[in-house]
């Protein structure tokens, strides 16, 4: 019974359990995969009845399809990009697996450097199988997961990825529109970010604590940006391309093209034009509103304008200690 699940890929490698080195399996389809916003205990049904593989039995089993990554920084279209690649026959785009969050986790809490590195490649293989045969598998981690995306690149040598961002004024205007929970989050992310080492930009312990809301929010997105600069110089633009949100919903066809053809995979224009012209791009990727590129411009600029003063404020001092760090603020390697 183990071996049938561990191939079929209608049972979903949902959770790693570091003690007994077993994936926990749950059924969950590809309507299911297609209908979850995140692939999380929140959003999948079958996640409380799951089935224990063991680690080495799931990664050796079934097919496996070429993997790539989609690493981001956050409010940036990034589960609208992997809802993109959900093309049967083509693609499929996986949204935040839960297990790489459990990776994440375990690392934080002092797994060994090389048993993380063994355990990770494991992982990506179970991740690869393919729903249908010649299909690809896009992986968007949750950016929580970004400090384990050179660790990813490094034992998956034949993966591709982009780093998506949107640009820094945008994401200080996507948090300020949440409110207190948009607030709550870039504190709770700058904590995990210290955690693992992220942030260096030559601030000190306590001025941490003196930052209003939207400077950690500035920190968080200054220290992902940092990372995805060394990411590319380390591994090169030939495997790792950066995209600007505003890029990407500005011109959809052209973004998704180069960014097919970074990857490898082939789809036709008809099929390219159906996709950037179908609900993908003109719904809201949480709750399918409607919700097209020019809907989501007006909310951008209805925010800033209620937070102007604000975001202009904290936008110029982190311009500040983005150049006292050398972090630069357009990345290299851009897609388009």
């Amino acid at each position: 019974m183990n071996d049938n699940i561990a191939v079929d890929p209608n049972w979903w490698p949902h959770r790693f359990d570091p003690t007994k080195g077993h994936v926990h399996f749950i059924r969950a389809t590809r309507d299911e995969h297609r209908s979850a916003v995140f692939l999380t205990d929140e959003y999948l049904k079958g996640a409380a009845n799951p089935r224990a593989v063991g680690l080495q039995m799931a990664a050796g089993a079934g097919q496996r399809a070429p993997l790539h990554f989609i690493f981001h920084s956050a409010y940036c279209c990034s589960t609208l990009l992997a809802r993109a690649f959900d093309q049967p026959g083509i693609s499929m785009g996986l949204k935040e697996p839960q297990i790489l969050n459990d990776l994440s986790g375990w690392r934080m809490r002092g797994a060994q450097p090389q048993e993380l590195a063994n355990v990770t490649a494991a992982v990506l293989a179970t991740l690869s199988r393919p729903f249908e045969e010649g299909e690809a598998v896009v992986v968007k981690p949750s950016n929580l997961v970004n400090g384990l995306a050179g660790l990813m690149l490094h034992v998956s040598p034949a993966s591709k990825a982009v780093f998506l961002y949107a640009p820094l004024k945008d994401f200080l205007g996507s948090i300020a529109r949440k409110g207190m929970w948009g607030r709550h989050w870039v504190r709770d992310l700058m904590v995990k970010q210290m955690r693992e080492g992220l942030i260096n930009l030559g601030l000190q312990g306590e001025d941490y604590l003196r930052l209003t809301d939207l400077q950690a929010a500035a920190v968080g997105w200054l220290a992902q940006h940092a990372l995805f600069a060394q990411l590319v110089a380390k591994f090169g633009a030939e495997r790792i391309k950066t995209l600007d949100s505003t890029q990407l919903m500005k011109a959809p066809e052209v973004a998704m093209r180069q960014l097919l053809d970074h990857y490898g995979v082939a789809m036709d224009g008809e099929t390219l034009t159906a996709l950037v012209e179908g609900p993908v791009f003109t719904k809201h990727s949480k709750n399918d509103d409607d919700f097209d590129a020019e809907a989501r411009e007006e909310e951008r600029r209805a925010g800033a304008a209620l937070h102007a003063d604000e975001i202009e404020k904290v936008s110029t001092w982190a311009e500040a200690v983005a150049k006292n760090a050398g972090v630069p603020l357009m990345l290299p390697g851009a897609l388009c």
